[in-house]
């Protein structure tokens, strides 16, 4: 899998990394679409991108693979069988909004856990880009959870991500996972108005109390 398949901008992609690539594809195509099959894509594509980063020494996004298979799990049980504490028995997870008070915490959030893991990956590992690796890592944490809970500013989060996650894989000259991320940052925006647009529909509005 890790064979070259073709050459892009003076870089050799692999064959593992076009697998990842379609499935993450995917993936995301359906998270915009609120598709339960999406879960199970997830899961096979984040394997698959676990080795290809961890074959390129971008440890936090290895790792984090691994992470989003087990919240991939939790996030296709929410789909199937979560809901909030303001619905009915038996009802199916809705989209739902953070308050502004909220909405900081996971800007805090995501700086904590920007500093942790940029932390140990200077000082434990070998890695060239620890800072820069570690601040899509910590988002993606965090857009994943607000995602298995139906959280619509989850795709802002995702939005930051992407941007991130571009000049990451450029540096490293994975051209075709620059290019995915970038595809990303486009699905994410369509996400956010297509969550908006079913939100608004069914008449929401933002809960008193933490949703996710």
């Amino acid at each position: 899998m890790l064979a070259v398949a073709f050459t892009a901008w003076g870089a050799p992609v692999s064959w593992l990394e076009i697998v990842a690539f379609v499935l993450a594809l995917v993936c995301v195509a359906g998270n915009v679409g609120q598709r339960m099959w999406a879960w199970p894509v997830a899961i096979v594509g984040c394997l698959l991108y676990g080795w290809l980063f961890a074959a390129h020494r971008i440890y936090a996004e290895a790792v984090l693979q691994g992470v989003f298979v087990v919240s991939s799990l939790w996030g296709w049980w929410q789909w199937r069988h979560g809901r909030r504490s303001s619905q009915p028995a038996g009802a199916r997870l809705t989209i739902a909004r953070l308050s502004g008070r909220q909405a900081l915490a996971v800007v805090l959030a995501w700086g904590v856990l920007w500093l942790l893991i940029g932390g140990v990956l200077a000082r434990y590992t070998d890695s060239d880009v620890a800072w820069l690796d570690a601040l899509p890592a910590a988002g993606s944490l965090i857009g994943q959870v607000l995602l298995a809970r139906k959280i619509l500013e989850n795709w802002w989060v995702w939005i930051a991500v992407n941007l991130a996650s571009i000049v990451l894989f450029a540096h490293k000259q994975l051209w075709l996972s620059a290019l995915l991320y970038a595809i990303f940052l486009g699905m994410a925006a369509l996400g956010l108005a297509r969550w908006r647009a079913t939100w608004r529909a069914a008449g929401g509005s933002r809960p008193p109390s933490s949703p996710v």
